[in-house]
């Protein structure tokens, strides 16, 4: 399992990589491994603001679909429209291609709650 270090994770298992207040956000190698073929990604919340752990979106799976969590206050400045075409990116390579939006974060204070690797190592037991 896949878990860099240099990143940031949430208990709902989202990951963070934060460059000055933008931040990129996508779903952990954990996650997509649980939900198995993901079949379509969708974000309806570009160019709004949302508080921290407000939901951003949904990836449905072939069994099931799931809520997206937004780890950081602000605004979604992004979505990674190649995902409508291959949604089978956040399966491949879900800390590259596989990201899902960006986010001009309105509070980076908030980063200090999330989870470092070690943290989110512990969580899903790997």
């Amino acid at each position: 399992m896949n878990i860099p270090s240099e990143l940031k994770y949430t208990k709902d298992h989202e990951w963070v990589k934060i460059d000055g207040d933008i931040a990129t956000i996508g779903i952990t190698d954990f996650a997509q491994g649980e939900l198995g073929d993901i079949v379509y990604v969708e974000v309806e919340t570009v160019d709004e603001t949302l508080d921290a752990e407000e939901i951003f979106g949904t990836v449905e799976a072939v069994k099931t679909v799931s809520d997206l969590f937004l780890p950081l206050a602000g605004e979604i400045i992004e979505f990674n429209e190649t995902l409508e075409d291959e949604p089978e990116k956040v399966n491949s390579d879900p800390y590259g291609d596989g990201w899902m939006i960006k986010v001009k974060c309105s509070d980076l204070s908030q980063a200090e709650a999330l989870l470092s690797s070690d943290d989110y190592k512990a969580l899903v037991g790997a």
